[in-house]
């Protein structure tokens, strides 16, 4: 039985990313659709899901339809008790709940101020008082989580959980606008920005070209600090070294060059993906692994 997802530009839709963390990270059978939000599209791409408005939205086997992200996380946390989403201990979940619901209702001067976008990292940002605020309270929390859990470092709760989920989109604010947090904060959303499911949705994000950008800073702009800076470049024909597509195992169409070797794949979409950040994807470094290793 599989769950709809419906989600909007990867690169920049903070609650996007939190409702495929919702599925992906805890093993949930999805599919995913994408709602036009940059390209003007999104009340008639939304119409079927009526009366949800916004991104993400989500469709159970059932047919019914749930919006807002904390209502996903209960139900699918209620349809599959077995998933982990939230912590086991009752004050750990309880805590977790409570910094979900934070993170949904507050924060208003960060969010507004630092829109979430995963492409860059902005040098010489300054924040308003009311960001710097809101980052305060962010950490207060988080030692909150880490006072009740007993766990100093990796995830708030000791094992990964839907608090981890909703945090993930400020870490990349913090990080994004190289925000001021302790060091041990800082490690934190590093961690929580380097899972490979988050450099993934990366660089699927990757694919589309913006031009203008949303978010523009007139500030200098640095690479992204996750994942590495791709060699890899399209090249329009082959042979390639596979005949077959690591992800689908379909006939290979498209192609890339990296490190002097052409890989192909079934569509531009596992193409361009690859050349994103060729280290986010599992089945294809351990398919070129195990040539460069024979």
């Amino acid at each position: 039985m599989t769950h709809d997802l419906f989600i909007g530009d990867r690169l920049f839709s903070s609650w996007s990313l939190r409702g495929w963390l919702m599925l992906e990270k805890f093993g949930l059978p999805y599919r995913t659709h994408m709602i036009g939000l940059y390209s003007g599209t999104m009340a008639a791409d939304m119409k079927p899901l009526a009366p949800a408005r916004l991104v993400p939205a989500l469709r159970l086997p059932d047919g019914t339809v749930v919006g807002e992200s904390l209502a996903m996380a209960e139900t699918l946390a209620e349809h599959h008790p077995d998933a982990g989403l939230w912590p086991t201990k009752p004050a750990a979940r309880a805590t977790a709940r409570w910094l979900c619901a934070e993170m949904v209702a507050g924060f208003i001067a960060l969010r507004g101020q630092c829109p979430m976008q995963l492409k860059y990292r902005w040098e010489g940002f300054t924040p308003s008082k009311d960001t710097l605020v809101d980052l305060q309270r962010i950490e207060t929390l988080w030692a909150h989580a880490r006072s009740i859990s007993g766990a100093e470092s990796g995830p708030l709760f000791g094992a990964y959980s839907l608090a981890d989920v909703f945090y993930t989109p400020v870490a990349a604010r913090i990080i994004g606008y190289d925000l001021p947090v302790t060091e041990a904060n800082r490690t934190y959303c590093m961690d929580l920005l380097s899972d490979i499911s988050v450099r993934q949705w990366r660089a699927m994000g990757m694919i589309i070209e913006y031009d203008p950008f949303p978010y523009p800073q007139n500030l200098t702009a640095h690479n992204w600090p996750i994942g590495e800076n791709s060699k890899a470049a399209t090249v329009s024909t082959g042979p390639s070294i596979n005949s077959a597509c690591p992800y689908s195992g379909k006939p290979v169409r498209d192609y890339l060059e990296l490190e002097g070797k052409v890989w192909g794949f079934c569509n531009p979409f596992c193409r361009n993906k690859t050349v994103a950040d060729p280290g986010a994807w599992p089945k294809f470094t351990a398919m070129i692994g195990g040539v460069n290793d024979s």
